[in-house]
């Protein structure tokens, strides 16, 4: 009887293993993907969609910039203007880093891609579009039924004819068009002209795509916006000096930059004749940027919201009251913690337990300590001590002030009611920075010291020539966390805020919850002051960015 032949097990090709690595585990990340854009991506693209809009309780006209000039003036036109640029900037640089391939089969593959990345980018951006068009239209559906018979099924029914409206339509049969146009074109270019790093290379065309998009569209905003202010202006027979004051104002910050990278290159000189030339040169470019910022700036906020402008100072008071102190403080109690002392765990859980009670039971603690009866705590401390009795947490005046009567609003300093809530914050703080303060120093060799002790060190010279620099990354990390957390703060402003307190108390967030919880609300106003707030935490952890890249440690 013949033996029948087994036939080999077919082998799976290198490209059918690398799509099904490939599908699984796009199909293993898409639940976070999705995760990410609804409740991270889509909230922010539909807010700034809301901020150029006169929306109250549902949508309104369109506003453009309307809402950012109302809250910045004039500043409004050099942030978008810039903003514009830099988009633009950033699709070049994309574009540069697609075509400087020097192998031909990458250059082939790089200057293939920009068909496809075409194609993907105008999926993206259609649909960015067409759900601009139809997010109106389903919010509006209440302000469409009302006066309507309430019958079965009549959300429904409009929430499909929103689809069908001929503006939402067509901008859904463009962004299809362009979706299937991608599905189809990318494999193709894929398999005939993708080289190694095709998704690289898919990924550069597809973001410079997208970026050129977006910059094209801010310039063409902002230039309508600056038109449509000028001829206003002209109108009134007034002139509103919109070109000069980009022009002057990004001078100036061009040469703030200047001036920052020559004091940092004196700092890199060995001769102390060309590092005193550096040092002298980064002080003229200061100088110059200073006076062109301090001629021009005043200029443009001019017209601003003066809630806005003292919404900011507020909020910049109350980080520089905050931040370095918890920071400070609670590196002091994680080093001592760090220390052989006695009950060393009861003084930990005692430094953190501020931490994680609740906002609102701690802030009512702190209202009843700093009250302003002269049974208060803080009250019989100060009679004790022979100091007049303070009203606290209902004093509108600048403890400067209440030191030098008299003096000019400017220079008043922060109010002692906010006085009060940065003592509270910090006292709040302090139990977390110094937990991981601890984690920073139980990651810091122990030969390290002993090394130093055997070289004569002592504990200060040991703390400031070993410990600050190996904690510098911890330090880093507070700092960036405690900044952001800080310029976001509310709950504890709001909890403590008093009506006698007036607005000296009012950060951004603040002024940002009224504008939009009033009787009256203005979402769009909102989003536009909750933008230009995110613009700014943006810009500060940018500049820490830069500023740690030079000073952190990493070992």
């Amino acid at each position: 009887m013949a033996v029948r032949a087994t036939r080999p097990p077919k082998t799976t090709s290198r490209r059918a293993r690398l799509l099904r690595e490939n599908l699984t585990a796009y199909a293993l990340i898409s639940p976070a993907m999705i995760l990410l854009f609804i409740f991270g991506i889509f909230p922010v693209g539909f807010a700034f969609f809301v901020s150029l809009h006169r929306w109250r309780r549902f949508p309104g006209d369109y506003m453009g910039l309307g809402n950012y000039v109302r809250a910045l003036g004039d500043l409004t036109y050099v942030l978008f203007f810039w903003l514009a640029v830099g988009a633009l900037a950033y699709a070049a640089v994309l574009l540069w880093r697609l075509l400087r391939e020097n192998s031909p089969p990458g250059r082939r593959s790089a200057f293939s891609a920009l068909l496809p990345g075409a194609a993907a980018g105008g999926a993206v951006l259609t649909f960015v579009g067409w759900s601009a068009i139809l997010l109106p239209l389903i919010l509006n559906i209440p302000q469409r039924i009302r006066g309507q018979e309430r019958v079965p099924g009549l959300f429904i029914n409009e929430l499909f004819a929103s689809f069908q409206m001929p503006q939402a339509a067509d901008a859904g049969n463009l962004f299809l068009a362009l979706l299937i146009a991608a599905l189809i074109v990318i494999p193709v270019w894929r398999r005939l002209l993708g080289g190694e790093k095709w998704d690289m290379h898919l990924l550069y065309a597809a973001g410079a795509a997208v970026a050129a998009a977006v910059g094209i569209l801010l310039m063409q905003l902002t230039l309508e916006t600056i038109s449509a202010a000028v001829a206003a202006a002209r109108a009134e027979g007034e002139a509103l000096p919109v070109w000069s004051q980009i022009l002057l104002i990004s001078a100036g910050v061009g040469l703030l930059a200047a001036a920052y990278g020559l004091w940092t290159r004196a700092g890199r000189q060995d001769s102390s004749d060309r590092r005193m030339l550096i040092t002298a040169l980064a002080a003229v470019v200061l100088l110059i940027a200073g006076y062109l910022l301090a001629a021009q700036l005043p200029t443009a906020l001019a017209a601003a919201d003066r809630d806005v402008i003292s919404g900011f100072g507020i909020t910049v008071m109350f980080v520089l009251g905050t931040v370095p102190f918890q920071l400070a403080l609670g590196l002091a109690f994680g080093y001592l913690l760090y220390q052989n002392i006695k009950a060393k765990s009861l003084f930990r859980v005692a430094y953190f337990i501020p931490y994680v009670m609740p906002f609102v039971a701690t802030s009512i603690v702190f209202t009843l300590i700093f009250g302003h009866r002269p049974l208060s705590i803080m009250n019989q401390v100060f009679t004790t001590l022979g100091l007049p009795l303070q009203k606290w947490l209902l004093e509108p005046k600048g403890v400067v002030e209440l030191l030098i009567p008299g003096i000019p609003d400017a220079l008043s300093g922060p109010s002692l009611a906010l006085i009060v809530i940065m003592i509270y914050t910090t006292w709040t703080y302090i139990g977390y920075d110094a937990a991981v303060f601890l984690a920073g120093l139980g990651n810091i060799p122990a030969d390290v010291y002993e090394a130093a002790r055997i070289d004569g060190a002592n504990s200060w010279q040991m703390f400031r020539r070993i410990t600050l620099p190996l904690l510098s990354p911890t330090t880093f990390f507070l700092t960036l966390i405690a900044v952001i957390g800080t310029f976001q703060a509310f709950t504890q402003l709001w909890i403590m805020r008093t009506p006698a307190a007036q607005s000296s108390v009012d950060t951004i967030g603040v002024t940002i919850f009224e504008t939009i919880n009033s009787n009256d609300p203005n979402m769009g106003y909102g989003s536009a002051m909750a933008f230009v707030l995110f613009g700014v935490i943006l810009i500060l952890t940018f500049v820490q960015n830069r500023i740690a890249s030079r000073s952190v440690f990493y070992g």
